[in-house]
């Protein structure tokens, strides 16, 4: 392939590095009113009377919204296709403010200065009321979250408003009671996983106007432009063709973004008001008022016989989805799907449990999304089952993991009670090229360095998904220009990974041509083809696949005016992506000259293809990743010293920027495990609001990162590709936790594993 596993640099990597104005502030116009929120400094209350008029009355200020002035429609700002699974439980303004940092005013002034001089004049008047804080004691709670009377739900998730219960799932295969009296050993555990922050570098915003039809437009920094647009229209009940979203190029989102966090605030007042608007959300508004990763607690009961062969696991989770239920049943359900179809000789599998609503922050998609929970919790009992079995931890998942050609019940297909069958597993490989890479053999499970330092190595396995089998369905469409050249359209959201430039080879490879005669043009809800957004780890898979279609055909249509242009019939030609030929090499005529008559010649035709693709399966990647840390015994510290991660993610279309995606998510998931950690105050305050307070790993914190790929080739995934985008994130957690413990002897199984938990744990452990 020429195109397709090159190193192409990023399609916008100039761009962005000799700081072109790309993004979305660069963007706004100058004479936009700028909007600032004011926020609950209350967990839970209602807001008994609020006075603005003063603030209206300031010099500068163009309108002051309350719950008063915005429509009553409930909506999610989830950003997931329709019919959405999240709750609607959302008003723009509500009379009820639900965590501290819930909007309580919208205020549009002339400048940042006199918005913020409106916003402390405005009076309101609390009734406060008892918050949940502790997602443990949410169900039947003396207070009830969402009260209200019109909270909708598109279908059963198992919503229960009056026990605070936001979702509920169960799924399982096999008798899970009788397996585990039949096993040998049967281990339990419980693991807590906490929120984490997303901590992208371009924070929240949006503005918008209207056009010269009077249609809203809103361009935003958003992954999901489609979805954003259908939110838009229900909040402000609006009708779907009279809102346009734009997305240019954005600076991160790891999930974050998928959530349309901002967009409705400048929306409502330019459709008050007529007027351009912005709002940029400082760094603290991105801790405090956006969205985080969920909270959870997993049990874990794992049954194995003594020979290491695993009959039976069961989970139970709770989940704190906070004051909001975006995302909640599915990145709920995401933690068993993800996790139990890895170890197929489990003959009974089973998880259940609920997503319950707090008066803290809203939960919502981060990278991995679920998977990262419940792999933190399965990996962590399986490396715990090893220690009680006394068996090497590699070993016994080679004993177990589900291998190429095999189905099990929970995996993703379209069609529940219907499994698919897995038809690209390398995983083996990657456990023992792994192992190789971090001198398992040699190293574990610990070695002493000096008279208080010791390392130890640990493991994980994880796998993901690539996009939603049977929901979710991308669009493509390409043009041939008067140029010669092409124009590729998507509607999916690079958010810096470089898809865009992966998109771009793979319409190359089709058309044998250089990526450099590929202009990508995205995203306009106006223009661009459907796609639901960059997120589920779906755009190299699903708008890959639609992309690959859309340049097939454009090819036949190439290579069908070529005949015709050479008066021969249509299967006499080919086309080598310079000029259309008779296979007897007799006749030719050059894509430029074919541009030249479709445009201006006898037979005028702009020739333009489109594809879609929705898949019927989600090819999960994988990855085995091996980390080394070495532990101070003195004070608990633990630095890592070296983290391996082999994947397989099928054919890579870009080594250079899968590679780049890998060791970005690396790097979260070990933040994840050592540092990041979103602490509230008694009263519900988020404490860890600024990256003062909220450690996040930077590049001394994580030692040497080695990735190496072990591809694999996915029959039903664009030359062969699947995903990589998120199940990088996963396994960092356990793997140092399992190394923490061959150092130590101490299984931190609450995140982050803070020097205080090792040291008191050794301590503990001393004493015991």
């Amino acid at each position: 392939m020429k195109a397709v596993s090159n190193s192409i640099p990023k399609i916008d990597g100039m761009a962005i590095a000799t700081g072109k104005p790309v993004y979305t502030d660069d963007l706004a116009m100058d004479h936009a009113l700028i909007i600032k929120i004011l926020r609950s400094p209350h967990a839970f209350a209602r807001i008994k009377s609020i006075d603005v008029r003063e603030a209206q009355h300031m010099e500068g200020v163009e309108c002051v919204l309350t719950y008063q002035d915005v429509p009553k429609v409930r909506f999610t700002t989830a950003g997931q296709s329709y019919p959405e699974p999240s709750p609607c439980d959302r008003l723009i303004l509500d009379e009820y403010v639900r965590f501290v940092g819930d909007g309580v005013a919208i205020i549009a002034a002339r400048d940042e200065k006199t918005a913020i001089a409106a916003m402390k004049v405005i009076k309101v008047e609390y009734e406060v009321l008892n918050p949940v804080l502790d997602f443990e004691q949410a169900v039947d709670h003396d207070s009830l979250i969402h009260p209200e009377k019109d909270l909708h739900v598109n279908f059963d998730i198992g919503l229960d408003q009056e026990k605070n219960i936001a979702a509920t799932c169960r799924m399982g295969a096999g008798d899970v009671e009788e397996e585990l009296a039949q096993s040998d050993l049967v281990l339990e555990r419980t693991y807590f996983i906490q929120a984490q922050a997303h901590c992208m570098m371009e924070t929240y915003r949006a503005f918008s106007y209207l056009d010269q039809q009077g249609r809203l437009v809103v361009v935003s920094s958003t992954q999901v432009p489609f979805h954003a647009k259908r939110m838009l229209a229900r909040a402000l009940e609006l009708p779907k063709n009279r809102v346009r979203v734009v997305k240019p190029r954005i600076g991160g989102g790891f999930g974050g973004k998928q959530t349309s966090v901002v967009d409705v605030y400048p929306a409502i007042v330019t459709i008050k008001t007529g007027k351009p608007c912005k709002i940029v959300y400082e760094r603290q508004e991105t801790f405090s008022s956006s969205n985080s990763r969920q909270a959870m607690r997993i049990k874990v009961k794992i049954g194995a016989m003594a020979s290491g062969i695993i009959r039976a696991i069961d989970l139970e989770a709770l989940a704190d989805t906070g004051a909001y239920g975006e995302h909640a049943p599915t990145v709920f359900k995401l933690v068993g799907l993800k996790t139990l179809p890895l170890y197929n000789q489990a003959k009974g599998v089973r998880y259940r449990g609920t997503a319950v609503y707090t008066n803290k922050m809203p939960g919502g998609a981060f990278r991995g999304y679920g998977a990262p929970q419940g792999t933190f919790a399965v990996e962590s009992a399986v490396n715990e089952l090893a220690q009680e079995l006394g068996m090497d931890a590699a070993l016994l998942r080679e004993m177990n993991l589900i291998q190429e050609g095999e189905t099990n019940p929970i995996l993703d297909g379209p069609e529940e009670e219907k499994p698919i069958t897995l038809t690209s597993c390398t995983l083996d490989r990657c456990v023992e090229q792994g192992k190789k890479l971090i001198g398992w053999e040699a190293k574990s499970p610990f070695r002493r360095i000096n008279g208080h330092k010791v390392r130890g190595l640990g493991m994980a396995v994880t796998m993901q998904g690539s996009g939603i089998a049977g929901v979710d369905m991308a669009s493509a469409l390409i043009k041939l220009n008067e140029d010669g050249y092409y124009t590729l359209m998507i509607g999916s959201t690079d958010m810096g990974t470089g898809s865009d430039t992966i998109l771009a080879q793979m319409a190359a490879e089709v058309l044998e041509t250089t990526v450099d005669k590929i202009v990508v043009h995205g995203v306009d809800t106006d223009i661009s083809p459907y796609d639901p957004g960059s997120y589920a780890s779906s755009t190299t898979y699903v708008t890959g696949n639609a992309v690959i279609r859309a340049a097939e055909k454009l090819k036949e249509q190439i290579r069908k005016k070529g005949a015709h242009f050479l008066d021969v019939s249509a299967d006499q030609v080919e086309f080598d992506g310079m000029k259309v030929k008779t296979l007897d090499d007799d006749k030719s005529i050059s894509l430029d000259d074919l541009v030249l008559e479709l445009m201006n010649g006898r037979d005028k035709d702009q020739l333009f293809a489109t594809g879609s693709f929705g898949g019927k399966t989600s090819p999960p990647p994988f990855i085995a990743g091996f980390a080394e840390v070495e532990v101070d015994v003195e004070t608990g510290k633990v630095d890592l010293i070296e983290f391996v991660a082999v994947i397989d993610c099928g054919t890579v279309i870009n080594p250079n920027l899968a590679r780049v995606q890998a060791e970005g998510g690396l790097v979260q998931g070990i933040g994840l495990a050592l540092f990041e950690d979103v602490k509230y105050s008694e009263g519900g305050k988020l404490q860890t609001d600024s990256f003062m307070q909220y450690k996040i790993p930077c590049r001394k914190d994580v030692g040497k990162i080695t990735v190496e790929f072990a591809p694999s080739f996915e029959s039903s995934g664009p030359f062969g590709a699947k995903s990589i985008g998120e199940v990088v994130v996963n396994t960092a957690a356990p793997a140092i936790a399992h190394a923490v413990f061959n150092a130590t002897g101490v299984f931190v199984r609450d995140l982050p594993i803070t020097p205080e938990k090792v040291f008191f744990g050794m301590k503990q452990n001393s004493l015991s």
